[in-house]
């Protein structure tokens, strides 16, 4: 074996089939795919790699299954599903996007897919296929089942579920680059207290946790809600993200981009490109991504908040309007597209130099697992919580609340005379924005 060493976790071992996977192509892409993709320009530090990220995954997979072979619970299961569980771990991020989930919040039509849909198109390249080849037929189909979360495995819940490695791994490797306290986990206890349970209800063998690591799991849910809070969701980066998204939008719709250039791209390859094509092409909306959109980016000069609206405040603001956020907003990125150059026309300025942003994740601090009572009952932990302990579902459906804000980031910064108008249009129908701006192409 190999070793490779790392920040966070020292000795990383390495088998040989993993090896081969990590000197292919599709997966050294990864060194040049940002973990935290724009929060470096907030956080200077946050310069990690999906690269080291997913090594850090296929280390706590290793762990995990030592932990269970140890405790007897892996006795039916064959070294070939554990290599296939561990291999995994170390490529479920081969087809990320380049700058990490900014692009996810695109819509479909726009790009191509999420990240976990496109891992098949890497998972099927020669190079990578002929490293797997020593795990038989089929070993790439079931590696992306598991990645996708639909594989049939009593193991599955590690590579996606409620408790998977990965959320375990970034959020120690982020708070660590980004030089914030609020990645503490006790991963020691969370792993020791992994089972293979029987669901009640179905009679499967899934992950799940004794009752004894339910402390442990409290520690991930604050610290999954302090680093949406602090950093992923920090009002600098999202002012960088909606930047980016602006860019690629305005790229492929102006059609002087296409999808080709941003799948299997890294950071800075794809900035590059998108410099060039904008350079090249004559059309309105090259001149904003030359003029303003990726000079932002580059040198740092991002839109200011013109106003937000947080948590409790924003509740209060919709309550007043006997509204909510409507469904379109996220629905319909290119709707709201419309609906901001509308705005920033009325507020004199260019078309883009208006954004909005209402970050979503559904379910981001929600739970549904089984636990193992010290009765030695089993129980599903979901959104009905359960007696006895803190009520973990519905306390992450509270700090996901507190998390999230309605923000407007302008260009230079304007006063906004009339900030209610804002509520009311993204809570408006969507007829009514549609009747407002035009139908979108």
């Amino acid at each position: 074996m190999t070793v490779i060493r790392d920040a966070i976790w020292q000795n990383i071992w390495i088998e040989p089939t993993a090896l081969r996977l990590i000197d292919t192509a599709p997966f050294q892409r990864l060194r040049r795919v940002k973990q935290l993709g724009l929060a470096y320009l907030v956080y200077p530090g946050a310069v990690h790699t999906r690269f080291d990220h997913a090594l850090g995954v296929y280390h706590l997979a290793g762990r995990a299954l030592r932990l269970l072979e140890r405790s007897g619970e892996l006795a039916a299961r064959g070294e070939r599903e554990r290599a296939i569980l561990s291999l995994a771990g170390l490529l479920h991020d081969i087809g990320h996007y380049p700058f990490s989930h900014t692009l996810e919040e695109l819509e479909t039509g726009l790009v191509p897919s999420d990240h976990e849909q496109l891992a098949g198109q890497f998972l099927a390249d020669p190079e990578v296929a002929a490293a797997l080849e020593p795990l038989g037929p089929g070993a790439a189909r079931e590696i992306h089942d598991l990645i996708l979360g639909r594989s049939k495995s009593a193991l599955q819940g590690l590579v996606s579920g409620s408790l998977d490695l990965d959320k375990i791994e970034y959020l120690k490797r982020d708070a660590v680059y980004c030089g914030v306290p609020y990645g503490e986990i006790d991963v020691d206890r969370l792993l020791d207290s992994l089972r293979l349970l029987q669901d009640p209800e179905s009679g499967h063998l899934q992950v799940g946790v004794a009752v004894q690591g339910i402390a442990a799991l409290e520690s991930l849910l604050f610290a999954k809600y302090q680093m949406f809070r602090n950093v992923y969701w920090h009002h600098a980066v999202r002012a960088a993200s909606v930047t980016f998204q602006r860019l690629i939008r305005e790229a492929l719709t102006g059609g002087w981009a296409a999808r080709e250039h941003i799948v299997g791209s890294g950071d800075e390859e794809l900035l590059s490109a998108l410099e060039a094509l904008a350079a090249s092409s004559e059309s309105e909306s090259a001149r904003r991504a030359r003029g303003w959109l990726i000079p932002a980016l580059r040198h740092r000069r991002l839109p200011k908040r013109a106003a937000e609206w947080r948590g409790d405040a924003l509740t209060d603001a919709l309550t007043r309007l006997q509204r909510e956020v409507a469904p379109w907003f996220h629905a319909r990125p290119e709707l709201r597209a419309a609906l901001e150059d509308r705005l920033a026309r009325e507020l004199d300025l260019e078309p883009s130099h208006l954004l909005l942003d209402y970050p979503a994740k559904p379910g981001m601090l929600e739970l549904d697992i089984l636990m193992l009572g010290r009765d030695g009952s089993v129980q599903r932990l979901t959104g009905a919580g359960r007696a006895g302990l803190i009520d973990l579902p519905r306390l992450g459906r509270d700090l996901y609340h507190a998390a999230r804000v309605l923000r407007v980031f302008t260009w230079p910064r304007v006063e906004l005379r009339q900030p209610e108008r804002i509520l009311e249009l993204v809570t408006a129908p969507e007829s009514e924005i549609v009747e407002l701006v035009g139908q979108p192409a």
